[in-house]
């Protein structure tokens, strides 16, 4: 029975891999495996063929397209840039991110044992897609890009993350986002001032007193003055389960955090966060305030409640300095005192005197 063309393929790889030579096919004669082997070959080629041709010119015509944006509308070119610029960071965010959790699986690593970078990029990623999701599902039907502009366009701070903003915008409504957070200062100051009057301590009772005080009176505190009412921020009246509904609703903008929700439920998420900001402050040891750049080191410190897009590098390598002096000298109790240090620390940061 004669052989099939793969049966007659199969042999002939047999003997190629053991080393033997066939001279059974001779030049000019019928060879089912080399017709076989070129049919295969050459569709495959044909097909890779015609996928770099369509890839080219898909590529050319949206070359063409971006140049005629560019010359015609510039405005809107920027905002086409910007759009397809995001989107690739986000991508190389998710693919970080996948790596990131892959290894947390594999190896059995928790989240609070991470480097800084991986964990704040897990933090902010996640936060990111809470609201990137609804932009996504957007575009996704045909021309639903050009919807997505539109709204790019006029509403670019409440519905767009960081990663579609051009630069300018970034400092803007970076800016923008500090001052409704500085609206809060005082309410929680006031806040503190009020809790103090349960205080059974006189002597505590009189820190947090003068605290609050030299605050309102534009005197940066130190982090020893901050550390000495501490007791106070694991228990009652300013402990994470004792802390007032008022208190909870000025402390939750300080986080970007949305204060109409019920006092439990915010209690939780503020717990959630603080925790989460404590565990990233205790990676940031590890490494090293020092091997930050000058882009980490400000969205540190801005994350932290300052307002570091004012300042120069040396203001915020004191600053971030002093918050983690606090943040390192605190228990997972006492994290009550870490929410309220984006008040303490950053309201008068660094226009107020400084005390020695």
């Amino acid at each position: 029975m004669a052989l099939s063309c793969s049966s007659l393929c199969s042999h002939l790889s047999l003997i190629r891999l053991f080393g033997f030579r066939t001279n059974i096919i001779n030049k000019g004669l019928y060879s089912p495996y080399k017709s076989c082997q070129s049919r295969h070959y050459s569709s495959s080629k044909v097909r890779r063929g015609v996928g770099r041709y369509v890839a080219s010119k898909l590529q050319k015509a949206n070359s063409k397209y971006e140049a005629f944006l560019k010359r015609r509308f510039p405005r809107f070119y920027q905002l086409y840039h910007t759009f397809v610029e995001g989107f690739k960071l986000l991508y190389q965010d998710a693919k970080t991110v996948y790596t990131i959790k892959s290894k947390m699986a594999s190896a059995g690593v928790e989240l609070k044992d991470l480097p800084y970078r991986e964990m704040e990029m897990l933090r902010q990623f996640r936060r990111n897609m809470i609201k990137a999701v609804p932009l996504v599902l957007i575009s996704i039907p045909p021309f639903a890009n050009y919807l997505v502009f539109v709204l790019m366009y006029f509403f670019p701070r409440q519905l767009l993350i960081p990663h579609f903003w051009t630069p300018g915008q970034q400092v803007e409504f970076q800016r923008v986002y500090h001052s409704l957070r500085a609206q809060h200062h005082q309410p929680v100051l006031q806040g503190l001032e009020k809790s103090s009057q349960q205080v059974k301590d006189r002597q505590l009772q009189g820190r947090l007193k003068d605290l609050c005080a030299k605050i309102q009176n534009g005197v940066n505190p130190k982090a020893t003055e901050i550390l000495a009412v501490r007791g106070l921020f694991s228990g009652p009246p300013l402990g994470m389960k004792r802390m007032s509904t008022y208190q909870m609703r000025h402390i939750s903008p300080l986080l970007f955090l949305t204060p109409r929700l019920p006092g439990f439920f915010m209690g939780w998420r503020l717990k959630s966060h603080a925790l989460e900001l404590l565990q990233l402050d205790r990676a940031l040891c590890r490494l090293g305030p020092h091997q930050l750049s000058e882009a980490e080191l400000r969205q540190a410190c801005y994350v932290r409640g300052l307002n570091s897009g004012t300042l120069d590098v040396n203001q915020c390598r004191e600053w971030l300095s002093q918050w983690l002096d606090v943040s390192a000298s605190l228990k997972e109790s006492e994290v009550s005192l870490l929410l309220h240090s984006l008040v303490l620390l950053s309201a008068n940061y660094p226009k107020g005197p400084r005390r020695h």
